[in-house]
């Protein structure tokens, strides 16, 4: 494993041509009974004796929940720096996102029962460490409470370039970075054919997956004005590097068009002298050329271009394996009920195809309109044909579900993995997104204040 603080090795071979991009994703490529499911989250900790986000140093912050997890738990440590900054252990990892998020990416699983156990064990040692220091960890999408100004900033030398960079590209950027949480799902495709399949679904359902798990209705103490402000945000960040990636519904796309589509995305840093050199707004092309300024006459080795991929954010990446990027974090069941959605979906070649049923005749135009309508509308987002999210999520659980129970995989009890999906059902059948649950109680039994929130989404 290569930690974020590790250089590029002097001797390591150069990439000379594109094709070795090309089939550097391609070595992605997985037989079906290999395929695994790894899901990420992340989570805002903050101290119960005043609702603060947690600082870095300090008694009561990041570096002593890790290494009271590093400690106790037998997780090894990753630094930058001499600064502890993530952590791995059995295929998985806690990173830090720029504003103290805590992270876990989950090991690569064969199943949703593992899934779900994994993040209830790392929930569980969380709380061990944290109940004593007074801290507790909230799963929802944006910081309802502080401001930018007072959330603190983690001490690993990418997010200062991109925290520099980001007023020149976007509004939002920086919310993005210190203010935002999301559940994230990574899984595999046996070819290039099944790649640009899954690939096509999952970006035209993104829109659906934002509304099913919208939880981010709260900003600075009070209603933002939408049910999933970390979808908005996405929106006003960076339109080089986000977006619903409408060229991967051309004729001929592929792994090679996907590269060519990277390559023109302006870099953020190089790797090189113990430190990450600035390189925001450079070109990888002229990496590729050795005529980067500066590492003049280096060219890429491919760990440089797994940091490259690293660093573009549309609603869904491809990088040896996809990720479904369009959702708001949530409680411990959302998690379980997210991997399980996607899981349904592309991993059975019947509810993959059944999906591309639904969504293959939509236009680029169409589908950008749902991406820039859903984090305010939630599941009335109208979409072609005369209906709503709501009505589209109903068809595309019953195919998740039947792809979920063709994959028969069963827990020691015997259940098969369609039971992860029950409280989506719910949200669909009443129309009342997560963030329009907080909402009602906001208003309601909450009278006007935001604490509750605190306790009820805490976990």
């Amino acid at each position: 494993m290569t930690t974020p603080t590790e250089d590029i090795a002097e001797d390591a071979p150069r990439v000379q041509s594109k094709a070795e991009l090309v089939e550097w994703l391609e070595a992605g490529c997985k037989p079906k009974a290999d395929w695994r499911i790894g899901t990420e989250h992340e989570k805002f900790g903050f101290v119960k004796d005043g609702l603060y986000p947690l600082p870095y140093d300090g008694e009561v912050g990041v570096r002593a929940m890790l290494e009271g997890l590093r400690d106790q738990f037998g997780w090894q440590p990753i630094e930058e720096g001499g600064k502890l900054i993530g952590l791995k252990r059995d295929g998985a990892s806690v990173s830090l996102e720029p504003g103290g998020q805590f992270e876990l990416s989950g090991a690569p699983l064969e199943h949703i029962h593992q899934t779900c156990d994994e993040v209830g064990v790392h929930l569980n040692e969380v709380r061990q460490i944290a109940d004593p220091l007074g801290i507790a960890f909230l799963g929802i999408g944006t910081s309802p409470l502080w401001s930018l100004e007072e959330t603190p900033m983690m001490p690993k030398g990418r997010y200062k370039l991109m925290r520099d960079y980001m007023p020149k590209v976007g509004r939002l950027g920086q919310q993005m970075m210190f203010r935002s949480c999301t559940v994230q799902t990574n899984l595999d495709f046996s070819s290039e054919a099944d790649m640009v399949q899954k690939l096509r679904v999952s970006l035209a359902l993104q829109p659906l997956g934002t509304a099913l798990f919208a939880n981010s209705p709260f900003l600075e103490g009070r209603p933002n004005g939408f049910l999933s402000y970390r979808s908005h945000i996405w929106t006003d960040t960076d339109p080089d590097r986000t977006g619903m990636l409408p060229f991967a519904f051309e004729d001929g796309f592929g792994f090679e068009q996907y590269v060519d589509y990277a390559l023109d995305v302006p870099m953020y840093f190089v790797r090189r002298g113990g430190t990450y050199l600035n390189a925001t707004g450079l070109s990888f092309r002229d990496f590729m050329a050795g005529e980067l300024s500066l590492v003049k006459g280096d060219r890429p080795a491919l760990d440089d271009w797994a940091d490259h991929l690293s660093t573009i954010f549309p609603e869904v990446r491809l990088k040896r394996f996809l990720e479904m990027r369009g959702s708001d974090s949530g409680p411990w069941s959302r998690l379980c009920a997210f991997s399980a959605f996607w899981t349904g979906i592309l991993y059975d070649q019947s509810a993959l195809d059944a999906a591309w049923d639904l969504v293959k005749g939509w236009t680029a135009a169409e589908r950008a309109a749902m991406r820039f309508a859903v984090p305010s509308l939630g599941l009335k987002t109208p979409i072609p044909g005369g209906r709503d999210l709501q009505a589209l999520g109903r068809e595309v659980l019953a195919i998740s579900r039947a792809g979920l129970k063709a994959r028969a995989r069963l827990s020691m009890s015997g259940d098969d993995e369609t039971g992860f999906l029950s409280e989506l059902d719910r949200i669909v059948e009443t129309g009342i997104t997560p963030a329009e649950a907080l909402l009602e109680r906001y208003h309601g039994a909450w009278g006007g204040d935001i604490t509750p929130v605190f306790e009820e989404m805490a976990y």
